[in-house]
């Protein structure tokens, strides 16, 4: 299904991401780990195209998508769903119309500028937020939600696009323990049952073992690893993230156990990461 080849990107003499390539032949549930400045985000916007590739080819189908230009990129776009970590949502516009903004790339421009959508449109997006748990906050602006909620209309503006492939950008980074259960929960739960790739950056091991079938793990720009969660070992960790015999997984967790931590432990720990 997707093929990348030495995808490389340089910005300004500097190489963020070093000719990854790796191959996923049917719909599988994949975490990027690493440590920031890894490459990670700049691989997914290559994904995207929100970021052009200096070298290297990405293919989906047996159709090459790496240098899409106007229409044929935001088509293109449309079936690869991004999800950021900041939500990207419009904070003083209701939550159904920002689901409804999945489907912007279909729609005419006229449309678009006078907010009018059809009514399948809109049973569809209040479906998909029912579907996620919150259709009961589809009046209410973007910006009375909490973090949690406002991940999970992001989703739901990404399944507006009915997209072969959805893109997570450490859609759990800047959520407490539980949201961020609930938003891979949600994640998964889209993997599973609509039989869609999902391919998410991540930060924290425990989440990368629980929620995904494979695990691709980046140093510098490069692929350091690639498997399942099995063989994510504390060694191999160490080795992704760049650390020493002091390195702690409990540093990178995200279990709800964490709380109850001392912060100056949930400090020296994260420092590693």
């Amino acid at each position: 299904m997707l093929h990348i080849t030495e995808l490389t990107k340089t910005f300004n003499g500097k190489t963020a991401v070093n000719k990854v390539s790796f191959d996923v032949k049917q719909p599988k549930m994949i975490g990027v780990i690493g440590r920031s400045g890894a490459g990670k985000s700049t691989l997914l916007r290559m994904l995207n195209c929100l970021t052009t590739a200096s070298t290297g080819t990405i293919s989906f189908n047996g159709e090459d998508v790496t240098g899409l230009r106007g229409a044929a990129r935001r088509q293109w776009q449309s079936r690869c769903a991004m999800i950021f970590q900041q939500f990207n949502l419009v904070p003083r516009m209701d939550v159904v119309s920002n689901v409804l903004h999945g489907t912007l790339n279909r729609r005419a421009t006229w449309a678009t500028m006078f907010n009018l959508y059809p009514q399948d449109d809109i049973h569809k997006a209040i479906e998909i937020l029912d579907r996620l748990g919150i259709a009961e906050q589809a009046p209410k602006r973007a910006e009375a939600l909490s973090g949690g909620q406002q991940q999970r209309v992001a989703i739901a503006r990404a399944l507006m696009q009915d997209p072969d492939i959805i893109l997570a950008d450490e859609p759990i980074a800047s959520l407490d323990p539980m949201n961020a259960q609930i938003v891979m929960d949600a994640l998964r739960r889209i993997h599973e049952e609509d039989g869609r790739m999902v391919i998410a950056n991540l930060h924290t091991l425990d989440t990368a073992r629980r929620y995904c079938d494979r695990v691709i793990g980046m140093r510098d720009g490069r692929v350091v690893f690639d498997g399942t969660p099995d063989q994510l070992t504390t060694g191999v960790a160490r080795d992704i993230y760049g650390a020493g015999a002091d390195f702690s997984e409990a540093a990178t967790s995200t279990q709800i156990e964490t709380l109850d931590r001392p912060k100056a432990e949930i400090a020296k720990t994260a420092a590693l990461v």
